[in-house]
């Protein structure tokens, strides 16, 4: 029991980072319920958002994340671009399928490219859900393709 009491004392919460991340997510969600029920102008306000969160990342981060939103955009349409925690993120039917984590969110040495367990990616019994980046090559973005395509699927 007085472990159990001294783990609890030592716990320091959520960084500051973490806790910035919800209050981007709190803001998204306010965002969308002020922009009414036109899903139409909702969805193009969305994408639009998530366009000029990419052109707020520093230089490599940005470059990063134009690549992986034409990549999504062309190879699966139907997933709708959105924030997500303050990232860029692509839905199906509401739900993100994937989603482009900046190094500088949380002051990584990469970025990352994430699947949710609603992506369509089962591979046997075990199959990786994100992928480190630090730059992409044409063999990167192929797989980021195929990826992309089968997790919307």
């Amino acid at each position: 029991m007085a472990e159990a009491k001294k783990k609890a004392a030592s716990f320091e919460g959520f960084s500051d980072d973490e806790r910035a991340a919800m209050k981007d997510h709190a803001t998204e969600l306010k965002k969308s319920a002020r922009r009414g029920k036109d899903k139409a102008a909702e969805a193009e306000a969305a994408a639009q958002d998530v366009v000029d969160k990419i052109a707020e990342m520093p230089g490599p981060d940005r470059e990063l994340g134009e690549k992986i939103h034409a990549i999504v955009t062309k190879n699966a349409p139907g997933l709708a671009p959105r924030l997500w925690y303050g990232q860029p993120a692509y839905a199906k039917d509401g739900k993100v399928l994937c989603f482009f984590q900046p190094a500088s969110k949380f002051k990584t040495r990469y970025a990352t490219l994430g699947f949710s367990d609603e992506a369509n990616l089962d591979d046997g019994a075990m199959w990786p859900s994100a992928f480190a980046l630090t730059k992409l090559t044409a063999a990167d973005e192929k797989r980021i393709a195929e990826l992309v395509k089968r997790a919307a699927s």
